[in-house]
């Protein structure tokens, strides 16, 4: 298959031993964009019951803030090499900022629920734009030799993000409002804009790429990557099958991975290089990456839900747990690139992999009384697992590929991450659902009525209650409505355990795919990593 040249903008600048002020200036533009996309996706948690109170959406209704920018997001990201082709790099990334920025603007003034959908999703598509591409301006732009340092920023970026972004968007609500987590994006972009503008030179779009395009493709994933997000984000509250909204996204969802398919055999140059995971070292990156996001984005579920439904946490107290995880990454950040230029990749995901592993059996202990000091230390190993798992990944993704091929393998990977993620939050979904309505059930049926233990329970509850409101019968309506109460934390807090189990045997089979990973010591053409 022919290759399409690079960008003026993307084309490395001489590559010699050092990169030019110039291309640090283009990384550190293309940096902040993937750190606005990233943070974004969660910044809205914390605030949700404050937007939702104020455009007058119900609970159900206000989840589609955040499904609607991760559908739109996940279908930009694949897209961007291609829009990359046809406008330009710095032409792509300026419009996707300004864009962003009107976005931003629109979800900040809403007072309605559809201006706020509208917004968010506009918002994913242009923040999905700024993922990718950042990769692909580290790969172009910098020499081997420093590929390391430029992977290891975006890698943090990426990881990061989604953990500050509870954290801030809790602060802004809590102190100012809600609209800044929208509105603090405006200064964010015109700094962005400014470093394009500086750091990447002019180049002319090619319309030809425009009318040539892969437009079964596109049709294609547009279709089905937003139906199949759509699917996994609201299937478990949808009860699945049983809602037709579910079943018609599902039959939409396979018509577009067809359509998809058939692009593959019949466009001169698909929109989405299937192709790339016929190669075994990139194929097991990307599988890696997939299983690695849904745990990492299932932890960032799982941890918040059990502070907040048992410990009693709001979502700014559990985003400070949340955050713990990233001090190894502050403290290795300095030894990350001569960790990735001395040690064996392998070496290094699958020590990740097993820290990874650890920390979610650290995590499978957990009681009714467990509070956020006792997430510490799994925390801690967590996020030393991520950075020696993901940075390594991170770069394998881009050495296994030629610099021509680059935008696209950047699209695969943070689509697979992203993807991995909604796959693995709708498993988990649906494990809690059910295995919590499990042990409620084994336990209620151990503790009947004629259970000795069960009669001194109630007796002694009711007993406090009728020593405060001398009402004998309402004491014991309490009475019984406190042991429901206890019966359903236990379930929950075995359900929260085995989820961790969970994660942790999926991480364990991931292990041996890291073997397939290759050190490169120069980047090498994908036609030659075999």
């Amino acid at each position: 298959m022919a290759e399409a040249a690079l960008p003026a903008s993307a084309a490395p600048a001489g590559h010699g031993e050092r990169a030019s002020v110039a291309d640090w200036i283009a990384v550190a533009a293309g940096s902040l964009g993937a750190l606005m996309a990233v943070l974004d996706i969660s910044i809205t948690n914390s605030a949700l019951p404050q937007i939702q109170g104020e455009i007058g959406a119900t609970g159900t209704e206000g989840t589609w803030i955040s499904t609607g920018y991760l559908m739109s997001e996940i279908v930009m990201i694949p897209l961007a090499a291609w829009l990359t082709r046809v406008f330009g790099l710095r032409n792509f990334l300026l419009g996707a900022a300004i864009l962003f920025i009107a976005f931003s603007t629109v979800c900040g003034i809403s007072d309605t629920l559809f201006l706020m959908i509208a917004g968010r999703i506009g918002q994913g598509f242009t923040g999905g734009a700024m993922i990718p591409t950042a990769q692909t301006i580290i790969r172009s732009r910098l020499p081997p030799a420093q590929m390391p340092v430029g992977m290891t920023v975006f890698g943090l970026i990426v990881l990061l993000g989604p953990l500050f972004g509870p954290v801030l968007g809790g602060w802004l609500t809590e102190n100012i409002s809600w609209r800044w987590c929208f509105f603090i994006n405006l200064p964010v972009c015109i700094g962005l804009i400014a470093l394009l503008i500086a750091g990447l030179p002019h180049d002319k779009p090619h319309w030809e790429a425009l009318f040539k395009a892969d437009w079964l493709g596109v049709i294609g994933l547009a279709a089905g990557l937003s139906s199949l997000t759509v699917v996994l984000e609201e299937g478990q509250r949808e009860r699945w099958f049983e809602s037709s909204m579910i079943v018609w996204l599902s039959v939409l969802t396979a018509i577009g991975m067809v359509l998809i398919a058939v692009s593959q055999f019949t466009a001169q140059k698909p929109v989405m290089r299937l192709s790339l995971l016929r190669h075994p070292r990139y194929a097991s990156v990307i599988f890696i990456v997939f299983v690695v996001g849904a745990m990492l984005y299932g932890v960032i579920y799982l941890i918040p839900q059990f502070l907040g439904t048992i410990a009693g946490y709001n979502a700014e107290q559990a985003g400070w747990v949340m955050l713990i995880s990233g001090i190894p990454a502050f403290l290795m950040m300095p030894l990350l690139p001569q960790l990735l230029g001395k040690f064996d990749y392998r070496v290094l995901v699958i020590a990740g992999l097993i820290c990874l592993v650890v920390s979610c059996m650290l995590d499978t202990h957990l009681t009714a009384q467990s509070v956020g000091d006792d997430f510490f230390w799994s925390q801690l190993v967590r996020g030393a697992g991520q950075i020696l798992a993901m940075m390594p990944l991170n770069q394998a993704s881009m050495a296994a590929v030629s610099r021509e091929e680059s935008g696209d393998a950047a699209g695969i990977y943070n689509m697979a991450r992203n993807l991995g993620g909604s796959v693995g939050l709708a498993i988990i979904g649906t494990v809690i659902d059910r295995r919590n309505t499990f042990h409620t059930a084994m336990i209620r049926e151990s503790l009947t009525a004629n259970s000795v233990q069960g009669q001194d329970s109630v007796a002694a509850i009711a007993a406090g209650w009728f020593a405060r409101t001398g009402d004998m019968a309402y004491s014991q309506m309490r009475a019984l409505k406190q042991i429901a109460l206890q019966i359903a934390q236990q379930a929950s807090v075995m359900t929260y355990s085995e989820v961790f189990w969970m994660l942790g045997v999926t991480l364990v089979c991931c292990i041996p795919l890291a073997l397939l990973l290759k050190t490169p010591r120069a980047p090498t053409p994908l036609g030659e990593a075999h």
